[in-house]
């Protein structure tokens, strides 16, 4: 399966395929350095399966996890690009999840004022949401994020093979995010989930083209793009104030909740719960609402969020400060 986001002179096409990894070569320009970024925490069979089609490969394994996403990796990324010679006309490579190819397209972005980026996510959550649209970043003192640029790919692979080696709670993750897609955007995929599990291309297939569909209209979040930060408002409050002890995706599952109206909830809840995701938490409401203030989707008069009445027809609208802690104070409640 082939989609292709159009953006004009920065379109790119998105591979939805088993065994694409093995066929890297064909399908990517990698008869010149590549920086191929990676964490610990990706099988390293999927970096050398695309490290042996690669002229001149440049391997840099960063630690695992979200502490790992801030500007010194970059700097870092940066360095040993400018140290092997790197030019213009090389590239960068993400293989990994989605704070891999955030890093990685943030390294892109920067040297040398912008290299060639690819992206062959290996997790279901980067596959069918964070691959595409372009948004790339770190985090600074705790903020998610806010720190970036926009910098879209020249190409994305996406080879469902590579999720084999994900455990039950890493696949669960990437699921939530494909739940916000269908709820936000596309009130048949979201009846599909309820009924069961698609197969995993179908799945992929269908969260990706709401996505392309979204960013096609809106690719620097100045309009719809923003219905895609469904569940993130608080889901990122409750990811800083969890240090590391819940997913992303585990946070936006607990986000979706309080932003859906009764009905919505009655059936998202046990959609969430047969995928083995999270519904509340019990983690200070006053620490998440320290967080949430950072958030960059918070200005001085509050906050622009996503609710859902019906599913696949969320809206954005702006509320204020007091409006949205009293949102956060009633949630997960019984």
């Amino acid at each position: 399966m082939i989609l292709t986001m159009e953006l004009g002179e920065r379109s790119y096409d998105i591979l939805i395929e088993r065994g694409c990894l093995q066929q890297a070569g064909q399908q990517l320009n990698l008869n010149r350095k590549v920086c191929i970024v990676t964490d610990e925490g990706v099988p390293r069979q999927y970096v050398e399966k695309l490290a042996a089609q690669c002229a001149s490969p440049v391997i840099v394994t960063v630690d695992a996890g979200e502490e790992t996403k801030t500007m010194e990796t970059v700097t870092k990324l940066c360095r040993v690009m400018l140290e092997r010679g790197f030019s213009r006309k090389d590239c960068v490579a993400a293989v990994g999840g989605g704070m891999v190819g955030d890093l990685a397209g943030f390294a892109a972005a920067c040297f040398m004022r912008g290299v060639d980026f690819y992206n062959i996510p290996t997790t279901l959550l980067s596959q069918v949401d964070s691959s595409i649209g372009g948004k790339t970043g770190v985090n600074l003192d705790g903020v998610k994020n806010i720190l970036g640029a926009f910098w879209q790919p020249q190409k994305v692979l996406i080879d469902p093979d590579t999720l084999d080696t994900l455990s039950p709670r890493l696949y669960a993750e990437g699921m939530a995010e494909a739940v916000k897609m269908a709820l936000a955007s596309d009130e048949k995929l979201f009846a599909q989930l309820e009924q069961g599990d698609l197969p995993v291309e179908e799945l992929l297939y269908g969260a990706l083209s709401i996505k392309k569909a979204i960013v096609e209209q809106d690719e620097r979040e100045g309009g719809i793009r923003k219905l895609l930060n469904l569940g993130h408002t608080i889901g990122h409050g409750v990811e800083s104030a969890a240090k590391g002890s819940l997913y992303h995706g585990e946070c936006v599952a607990i986000g979706l909740l309080p932003m859906c109206s009764q009905p919505v909830r009655a059936r998202l809840q046990p959609v969430l719960g047969r995928l083995g995701l999270p519904t509340s938490t019990d983690l200070d409401k006053e620490q998440i609402w320290q967080a949430m203030q950072h958030d960059k989707k918070s200005n001085s008069a509050g906050f622009s969020a996503v609710f859902v009445d019906e599913p696949g027809k969320a809206y954005a609208k702006n509320i204020t400060f007091t409006e949205m802690k009293t949102i956060l104070e009633g949630a997960w409640q019984a």
